[in-house]
């Protein structure tokens, strides 16, 4: 028999909502272990236990939101910086692109608790997710990810056929060695990368290990959501029929 574990960590394990979601939930009641009510922080379970959430819990979930933001080079994606803003102060009615596709209104509500699913650094530009829904931010972040991120990487410099295989498998930072990537050049001087994790400016500190150096850095995909023509500095809501 498997020793018990945390129900919140269960729960975050198994992406029925993120671990500080899943203790809201408990504290309140409105989570059930096999069929029985679990109010109690803290509470341990068998690991093959059924979990369900209540119709309340379910329903809170149902109204989260998340967005697709086209990042301007400048902001950051998570916390403030002295003398840059926050990726999130671009969330506006007025620049919230109007495609024709069917969504809901913009509420002041949709603005709490918002929180980008993976950073994009402060001079990268692209495709940035932010959301309300910790199951969404767990399966794009969390570290057994299994979701593809594509970038289109402008360089400079010379790269062998040993640095290019490197790319693709074989670097190391800081100590931890870095999980396979699809690399290959997009154009003479533009190279694609596609990854599944994401260090702290990998990608530029990959190409500085093999001789190159970034230029330019554009997300163009997360999973099967692209940025297509998302204008710069603008942003939408995920759409019900799409999933990364």
């Amino acid at each position: 028999m498997s020793d018990p574990i945390r129900l919140s960590k269960l729960m975050s394990e198994r992406g029925l909502c993120s671990r500080r979601e899943a203790d809201s939930y408990i504290e309140r009641g409105l989570v059930f272990v096999d069929g029985k009510r679990v109010s109690e922080l803290g509470t341990k379970v068998d690991p093959d236990c059924a979990i369900r959430l209540d119709r309340e819990a379910s329903a809170q979930q149902q109204q989260r939101v998340t967005l697709l933001l086209h990042k301007p080079i400048g902001y950051v994606s998570g916390q403030p910086e002295p003398g840059y803003q926050p990726a999130v102060a671009l969330i506006r009615p007025e620049t919230l692109w109007q495609d024709g596709r069917a969504g809901p209104a913009f509420s002041r509500e949709h603005l709490k608790g918002l929180a980008p699913a993976g950073r994009l650094d402060i001079d990268s530009t692209g495709l940035l997710v932010l959301t309300q829904d910790g199951r969404i931010a767990r399966q794009l972040i969390g570290e057994d990810s299994e979701v593809e991120k594509e970038y289109l990487v402008r360089v400079e410099g010379d790269l062998d056929d040993r640095g290019f295989a490197l790319l693709n498998h074989g670097l190391s930072l800081d100590g931890k060695k870095l999980r396979p990537a699809r690399v290959f050049w997009q154009n003479a001087d533009q190279l694609c990368f596609i990854l599944k994790e994401g260090r702290k400016r990998q990608i530029r500190r990959m190409c500085e290990l093999v001789g190159l150096t970034v230029v330019g850095l554009k997300r163009v995909r997360i999973g099967q959501v692209r940025l297509s023509d998302l204008p710069l500095g603008q942003w939408r809501y995920l759409g019900e029929d799409e999933r990364f």
